[in-house]
């Protein structure tokens, strides 16, 4: 009887053991598929081809943080806007200097940081660590001395879902989401339609169930082409938010704003900036 329940108790911790080690494994590809960091700086501050510093934050938990902050040119009209700018779940702040041009040419202050993790960022990447990272970078436009209704807070891609989380939880001025998600899970249940992801997600960036409750102008960016994520999940967040809001449409793949059609991105930014200004004048 003692062996027949030992074989079982053994069996049991067979299984148990199977089963975490299949649940560890079901968080590391969480994980690796949505964070994608690299350590590489390619390039410096210096090279980019505006006026940038390289500066520091320290988030909450205290992680250090790297970010590149570029002044607007004294003499812009619109020099007492800022934007709070998180990238998407790939490399670090050295891969999107097209989006920093383009917001500097509208004359705007421009802050872009690294979450943990990526860049010379300290520490690992987690969905609560690149929220206190977010909080890091708007503590320190505060500090620096812009008002919160002139922050514009700027999601691309992975980003989007920290932008929003920004939006929601702190006083802004603007929320742009460009080509992202409505909640990591419903684009996770489209790319993996063989797992059962809504149920064993534990990152979950719902910008969707934020949205009605964001009164800020929105801005949404998105490519019909956009075969990573889809036309789609800028329809829901279009549908979800509160007025003034413009669904304004990019071209090309997820990746390929720039090296399609630039001037479209232009156009929507500044089009949106109109709208923040004629805001501001109503008040």
């Amino acid at each position: 009887m003692q062996d027949v329940t030992r074989k079982r108790w053994l069996r049991l911790a067979k299984i148990g053991t199977v089963c975490l080690i299949l649940f560890m494994l079901l968080r590391a590809f969480e994980h690796s598929n949505v964070y994608h960091p690299s350590t590489e700086m390619e390039l410096r501050v210096d090279e980019v081809g505006i006026p940038g510093e390289d500066i520091w934050l320290t988030a909450d938990d205290k992680i250090r943080l790297n970010a590149w902050y570029f002044p607007s040119p004294a003499s812009s009209a619109r020099a007492q806007y800022a934007v709070l700018f998180a990238h998407g779940n790939g490399g670090n702040i050295c891969h999107r200097l097209n989006i920093y041009r383009v917001w500097h040419g509208m004359g705007v202050n421009f802050l872009a940081f690294d979450y943990r993790g990526y860049g010379r960022s300290e520490g690992k990447p987690s969905e609560e660590g690149t929220y206190l990272d977010a909080k890091a970078g708007y503590d320190w436009l505060i500090a620096k001395g812009f008002k919160p209704e002139n922050i514009i807070v700027v999601g691309e891609s992975l980003g989007g879902g920290i932008a929003s989380w920004v939006a929601a939880k702190h006083k802004v001025g603007g929320l742009v989401l460009q080509s992202s998600y409505t909640s990591v899970p419903n684009l996770g249940k489209e790319l993996f339609p063989f797992l059962p992801v809504h149920q064993l997600a534990s990152i979950h960036y719902n910008t969707l169930e934020r949205l009605p409750k964001i009164k800020v102008p929105l801005l949404i960016l998105h490519s019909r082409g956009d075969t990573l994520i889809r036309f789609h999940h800028a329809e829901s967040n279009f549908r979800a938010a509160n007025e003034p809001k413009l669904l304004h449409e990019v071209y090309g793949d997820h990746n390929e704003t720039f090296m399609v059609g630039p001037e479209a991105y232009q156009q929507g930014v500044e089009k949106f900036l109109q709208i923040l200004e004629s805001a501001r004048e109503q008040k």
